[in-house]
């Protein structure tokens, strides 16, 4: 098991060198980069600076910078090499820690990422639990009481919060609890006042404005799960070494608890680890309703804006935890499952 998990890791290195590549060279040939945006604003101001004059005149003369003057903006972004030595390069600082400076903000990436980490963190780790301590206790209820007026009502409310996005489910809480009742703010992360509250008022002005986005979190990862457990546990159930328990005087609960559980819990485990990317990466939609700063909204922006350091950066943290929640997905499964092995 040890060779696998080391062969494992190893193989991220390509993984990782295939994926930047690819989007590195992509951020090339896009349109819309900083050069842009810098010629564009010149543009502008040029107009403003200019509208006495008239529009054939304007027409003229519509390059506002020289060929040196964007020969030096190419020079300063990197985009005077060859694709690949640019990448090389920009590679070579990552191995250092430096993500680059926005060419937005002209902030490092690294201290952008990191002050929307902990935003991020603490919505996906309190999604998570609830959606793993809830699902998978009501799958198992769900499954053993199939077809029950529990397990059809139950399924209702499941298929409804499948069917809505998260975002849509945002939207509308703040309409009926910000909006229309008042109870919850319309937004943010803590009030203005946060700072002067005691540690007490801080908590609970925290989680007075954590209730709704998070909701929202949970709505479309709490169907999936109660869905696939119900579903894996009903096939357990069905199975032939189940039934012969039963028939040899198991009783039916330690059937399910000893048994069938444990088997139906192998789907579940694979989706553990791909979740460890979703926990720091968040939902852009999400934050975007809520107005909370976390990663997801910060990566939208971004791409919109054509900041492509902070893209590459955020690229490099979510490419690495995606992998690594892969190698976590079958430690999670050997470990449910004594079968599996590993060589």
């Amino acid at each position: 098991m040890t060779a696998y998990f080391i062969r494992r890791l190893l193989l991220i290195i390509p993984t990782f060198l295939g994926i930047t590549i690819m989007v590195f060279v992509i951020t090339r040939f896009v349109p819309g980069g900083p050069i842009e945006r810098i010629i564009v604003q010149a543009q502008q101001m040029r107009s403003l600076e200019g509208g006495h004059r008239t529009a054939t005149a304007m027409s003229e003369q519509t390059q506002p910078l020289s060929e040196e003057q964007i020969a030096e903006l190419k020079k300063y972004y990197g985009f005077d090499k060859p694709v690949l030595v640019s990448y090389g390069l920009w590679l070579s600082k990552v191995l250092r820690g430096d993500l680059g400076t926005s060419t937005r903000y002209y902030d490092p990436v690294w201290e952008m990422i990191r002050t929307r980490i902990p935003i991020s963190l603490y919505f996906g780790i309190l999604s998570m639990i609830l959606v793993y301590g809830v699902c998978i206790p009501l799958g198992v209820a769900k499954a053993v009481r199939h077809k029950s007026l529990f397990d059809n009502l139950s399924s209702v409310l499941v298929f409804i919060g499948y069917a809505v996005p998260g975002w849509v489910v945002g939207i509308l809480l703040l309409i009926l609890f910000s909006s229309h009742w008042d109870f919850f703010p319309l937004g943010g992360l803590v009030s203005d006042e946060f700072e002067d509250f005691s540690l007490i008022q801080k908590a609970m002005d925290l989680a007075w404005h954590t209730v709704l986005p998070l909701a929202a979190y949970v709505i479309g990862s709490f169907s999936i799960m109660t869905l696939l457990m119900k579903n894996t546990l009903m096939d357990n159930l069905a199975s032939d070494y189940v039934r012969t328990a039963i028939a040899k005087g198991l009783p039916f609960r330690k059937a399910v608890l000893r048994h069938a559980f444990r088997n139906s819990l192998i789907p579940i485990a694979t989706h553990f680890g791909n979740n460890v990317s979703v926990i720091l990466m968040g939902s852009f939609l999400i934050e975007t309703v809520f107005n909370i700063d976390g990663m997801g909204l910060l990566g939208y922006e971004s791409i919109v804006q054509r900041d492509y350091p902070v893209v590459l950066g955020i690229l490099v943290i979510s490419s690495l935890l995606l992998m690594i929640g892969n190698i976590l997905s079958d430690i999670c499964v050997a470990l449910v499952d004594p079968r599996v092995q590993f060589k």
